[in-house]
C-alpha cells in the first residue's frame, strides 16, 4: 500500500506485506518469496556498504528466516530429506532439535535437516543478492525519492519500479476457478 523510510518504534526499517488473498495455504515458491523478502535488508547492507559495514539490523529478519526454512524442511516435506513431518507445530526448533524433550529423529537426520535449512537460506540470499545488484539503478532511485518525500503510496511505488523493469502480471487464479 505504501513505502516509508519513517521509523516505527524501534525499527528503524520495516517492511510489511499485505495479503491479496487466503493466505491458509502457502506454496514453497511463497515461503521461499517471503524468505527472500525478510533477506532483503541485510543482503541490501553487503550490497551497498560492503560485508564490514553490515549491521545489527537484521537480526529479527535472520531468526524468522530461520524459522521459515526449518518449518519448510521438518513441518511441510519442502526438502530433499524428504515428505515428511519431522516435528510438531507446537516444538521450538534449535539446531535441528526440539527443546525440552528428546529428539524425535536421529543425529544423522538432525544434521541433514541443518544442512538442508542452510541450503535454503543460502539459496535464497544468493538470489536477494542479485536482485539488489540488478535491480541497484531503480533502488537508488526510490531511496533519493524516499529520503525527498519519507513516504509514496504503492502506485507510486509500483509506476517507478515499472519505469526500469518489466513488471509481471498478476494472475487472477479465483475468477479463471469460477468460470470453469
Amino acid at each position: 500500500q505504501k513505502v516509508t523510510l519513517v521509523p516505527r518504534g524501534q525499527a528503524k526499517g520495516l517492511t510489511w506485506f499485505t495479503p491479496s488473498e487466503d493466505q491458509s495455504l502457502i506454496s514453497r515458491s511463497q515461503i521461499l518469496a517471503r524468505i527472500m523478502g525478510a533477506l532483503g535488508g541485510r543482503a541490501a547492507e553487503e550490497v551497498v556498504f560492503g560485508l564490514p559495514e553490515v549491521t545489527t539490523g537484521a537480526g529479527n529478519d535472520l531468526q524468522q528466516v530461520t524459522s521459515m526454512a526449518r518449518q519448510m524442511v521438518t513441518r511441510f516435506g519442502m526438502s530433499n530429506i524428504g515428505p515428511l513431518s519431522l516435528e510438531s507445530q507446537n516444538s521450538d526448533p534449535f539446531l535441528g532439535r526440539t527443546m525440552g524433550s528428546s529428539s524425535q529423529y536421529s543425529e544423522d537426520i538432525a544434521s541433514r535437516i541443518d544442512m538442508q535449512v542452510r541450503a535454503i537460506i543460502q539459496h535464497c540470499h544468493t538470489e536477494t543478492v542479485q536482485i539488489i545488484k540488478d535491480n541497484r539503478v531503480v533502488i537508488d532511485k526510490l531511496v533519493d525519492l524516499l529520503i525527498e518525500k519519507e513516504t509514496i503510496d504503492g502506485d507510486e511505488f509500483r509506476q517507478i519500479v515499472g519505469d526500469f523493469t518489466s513488471l509481471p502480471e498478476k494472475i487472477d487464479y479465483k475468477s479463471q476457478l469460477k468460470s470453469t
